[in-house]
């Protein structure tokens, strides 16, 4: 088997699903000959030609609503928004028609396009370039939102994606591009929209997605340390949400930690938060604690970017004092 980066792991889903189905396209700024600004679409026009692989202006809400369009009539669009910050740019065309047009033809129309949008912090890109937006599209009607946390999960997860019938906010985390590689298998087959436990544990269960994941595993190491198991469950995706597996995980420890890296206020975790406190208040021995950004813009500069970003060591201290409680 291969190892592929996080980066290389979904140019590698890209390129297998272009070569199964014609009807796959790319679109964005910089795709073509630069490759992307991340190089996650480098040398796929080399292979595939400027007809599939499709450098646009910058517009994105011109991208957005061409990409749509083409859907609608049995294109499968990729559109790269360069960092997903700049998607507000296209909300328009996104959240008024790609969501919403399936439900207002009755069915008449599908939107089957992905559309990738590199985000959050790690990188010290500052305000404007690192920002995890995910909470915004996980309550529109329409979207499937996905947030992989592994390279393997990138893969599979974005050709899932691909072959979709409605439209899919892809979530990618700049942090984890280079720095995360994984043996990955293409016989392996899809793995489903479901949640992944990625530790068993007995006294706490931990729900994260993306970047979040691994720092709620490096926490639920120290708190080992402290004498406590940690159940730790990635998401995968925001919508559908697989609470179910967070269900069955609470019947065992009793005790929720919800870790994300959008702004805690009115996140998507607090819907978590909220659904347990309703639907399973019975399971609960312990209040439920959400462990997100400050409602802060995200700074320049790793040590303030860390004071406002969750990291392995605040999700510890949380937890720990849930763990205690």
């Amino acid at each position: 088997m291969a190892k592929f980066k996080f980066a290389e792991a979904i140019r590698a889903a890209l390129d297998d699903e272009m070569a199964a189905d014609d009807s796959v396209v790319l679109m964005g700024e910089e795709v073509g000959a630069l490759g992307g600004v991340f190089t996650v679409t480098k040398d796929l026009i080399d292979k595939y030609g400027p007809d599939r692989v499709m450098d646009s202006p910058i517009s994105e809400g011109a991208l957005a609503g061409f990409a749509a369009g083409a859907a609608t009539e049995g294109v499968r669009p990729v559109v790269e928004i360069m960092f997903s910050d700049f998607v507000m740019l296209a909300m328009d065309q996104l959240i008024n028609f790609a969501a919403k047009i399936h439900y207002m033809s009755n069915g008449q129309f599908s939107v089957p396009m992905v559309v990738r949008l590199p985000g959050g912090a790690g990188t010290n890109h500052g305000p404007q370039h690192s920002q995890s937006l995910e909470s915004w599209f996980a309550q529109t009607p329409g979207l499937v939102v996905a947030m992989p946390s592994t390279p393997s999960d990138a893969y599979w997860m974005m050709r899932e994606s691909i072959r979709l019938d409605d439209p899919v906010m892809f979530f990618e985390n700049k942090n984890l591009y280079f720095r995360l590689a994984e043996e990955i298998d293409p016989t392996e087959g899809f793995r489903g929209l479901g949640a992944a436990v990625r530790r068993e544990g007995a006294d706490v269960t931990i729900v994260s997605a993306g970047r979040m994941v691994g720092m709620s595993l490096e926490a639920a190491d120290m708190l080992a340390q402290d004498g406590y198991s940690c159940e730790v469950i990635d998401m995968r995706y925001l919508w559908p949400l697989d609470l179910d597996t967070v269900a069955r995980s609470l019947e065992k420890t009793s005790k929720l930690a919800v870790v994300y890296e959008a702004v805690e206020y009115g996140g998507w975790g607090s819907e978590i938060a909220s659904w347990a406190a309703a639907e399973h208040f019975m399971d609960l021995d312990g209040p439920v604690t959400r462990v997100g950004s400050h409602r802060v813009p995200i700074p320049v500069g790793v040590p303030l970017e860390e004071a406002v970003v969750p990291t392995p060591a605040s999700i510890h201290q949380s937890v720990l004092e849930l763990a205690k409680y």
